[in-house]
């Protein structure tokens, strides 16, 4: 062992060497064991799918991992030289105050195929195209591949915070395996943890993009099924500026090789500042540690997937109108507020709350029927216009700051993410429509609602529910909730 020492790379085995070829019908991998590993030692296999291409094995110690994970040169990278990338990329007043938030973690559960197009199903061919469409998707979103960067004023009391798109390590790509079935994801009746680990990033917050990557793919292998899973850091996208982004790369991986690819809807990258601002806007001075209290997992928490039926939303919808219109109100409640109504006080009702200290009580939320409570946020949606929004903007600007969660919510808060509207089963990657929707650890606490598209269209809803158990089995038993939730879609 004298030959070398940690400031050497040795290289074995060889590309050229026929692998494959032992057949017992053949072989999808070739790991190795554990002789003549060390640090540096990098083995080197013929590629499954061949034509040149090549699989390396690398052993390094974790920090030193993470770096080659991080290393821009190595790792994922857009497939074209993007001029506009050169450029500091500034970050608009509510990307800025996103600073404190999870990651975006949502991805697709799909049934493992038998066939990828014309050939039997490979997970390696599935990668390496997943991989490829991924590469030409980052130039139109060039930003996810860079990375955040901090500068101080002359003073050294306020930074900049901004995305150095030409510095940064490149979007991730992870594939994993899992001893599990689609059953073990989708019978239980809450969304089981293991879920979690279809995700990079669990814990960090947008922050922590200094030094992580803004976006990492993570696919992991079922024994039937294959979840492929997106972290989105989010000052770089909202729900629809996620979405949209998958649209795209769905929309890239699903043509042939070599064809050109019409984006229907490009993204925006000039970000909007009133007059006489931006776009370079500097933050108060921010330490890594005003955000290590966000990186704990919260309180235990049961999550769950409640399913309402197109029908069950149509005569959510009826009831809701009818009740609103006794009160001599002419304006029509929408089918997604009648839903949101239905949950508020039914969430609210759960937690047994003695007093709410928000402009609504209690008292009135519960002592009122539901299409008291839909007006009242068909009101806050009518009311919620652009001089309201530039209001909010001018004042924050007058005192940038970083939202702080705590600020925004409350055991006496129910908050909705995501929307029923985006296009998440348009997403098929080859491997047809999907069987579920499923997020991670990001952005979970007492009173959050996620909601998505049915898996059978046609305006059905799954909202996903975080509560304390005790609130949880208090939800399960309200008549008035559970009597509009249909009976679920299981795999």
């Amino acid at each position: 062992m004298g030959m070398f020492d940690c400031s050497s790379v040795m290289m074995g085995s060889s590309p050229r060497f026929d692998m494959y070829g032992n057949e017992l019908g053949k072989a999808i991998a070739l790991p190795s064991g554990y002789a003549n590993k060390f640090v540096g030692k990098v083995t080197s296999y013929e590629g499954y799918e061949g034509g040149g291409s090549l699989d390396l094995e690398i052993c390094l110690p974790p920090d030193s991992m993470k770096a080659l994970e991080s290393d821009e040169e190595f790792m994922n990278a857009p497939k074209h030289e993007v001029q506009e990338a050169k450029q500091p990329y500034y970050l608009a007043p509510m990307d800025l105050g996103m600073l404190f938030a999870h990651y975006i973690q949502q991805g697709l559960l799909f049934t493992k195929p038998l066939n990828l197009g014309d050939e039997q199903f490979s997970i390696h061919k599935l990668l390496q195209s997943l991989k490829d469409s991924l590469s030409i998707t980052l130039v139109h979103f060039y930003p996810l591949a860079g990375q955040l960067a901090s500068q101080m004023d002359e003073g050294g009391q306020k930074c900049l915070v901004f995305v150095d798109c030409d510095k940064g390590p490149g979007a991730r790509f992870i594939h994993a395996t899992l001893d599990k079935t689609i059953s073990d994801i989708l019978l239980p009746t809450d969304v089981p943890e293991v879920v979690q680990s279809f995700f990079d990033h669990e814990g960090a917050v947008t922050y922590d993009g200094h030094y992580r990557s803004l976006l990492t793919i993570k696919v992991t292998e079922l024994l039937d099924g294959v979840f492929i899973g997106c972290s989105m850091n989010h000052a770089l996208g909202d729900g629809t500026s996620y979405w949209h982004f998958r649209n795209v790369w769905s929309e890239i991986h699903r043509a042939k090789a070599g064809e050109s690819v019409d984006v229907p809807r490009m993204p925006i990258h000039n970000r909007w500042f009133p007059d006489g601002y931006g776009p370079a806007i500097y933050l108060p001075l921010i330490q890594p540690d005003d955000f290590i209290s966000l990186h704990k997992k919260p309180d235990q928490l049961r999550v769950r997937i409640f399913y309402f039926s197109s029908d069950s939303i149509a005569k959510l919808k009826a009831k809701a109108n009818e009740e609103h219109n006794h009160n001599n109100i002419t304006s029509k409640i929408s089918s997604f507020q009648a839903l949101s109504a239905l949950y508020w006080r039914s969430i609210i009702r759960a937690l047994n709350l003695g007093a709410l200290k928000t402009t609504t009580t209690v008292g009135e939320l519960l002592g009122h029927n539901l299409g008291w409570a839909a007006s009242v946020l068909h009101q806050s949606v009518t009311t919620y216009g652009d001089k309201v929004v530039r209001d909010f903007i001018h004042r924050w600007l007058q005192s940038p700051a970083v939202f702080k969660l705590d600020n925004l919510t409350d055991c006496y808060s129910v908050m909705m993410g995501t929307s029923p509207r985006f296009d998440m089963y348009g997403n098929e990657f080859g491997l047809g429509k999907a069987v579920a929707v499923r997020r991670g650890y990001a952005n979970k606490f007492v009173g959050k609602v996620t909601s998505y598209p049915g898996y059978k269209g046609g305006g059905s809803v799954d909202l996903e529910i975080c509560l304390p158990p005790d609130s949880m089995e208090a939800l399960e038993s309200d008549e008035e909730f559970m009597n509009f939730v249909s009976l679920p879609l299981k795999g």
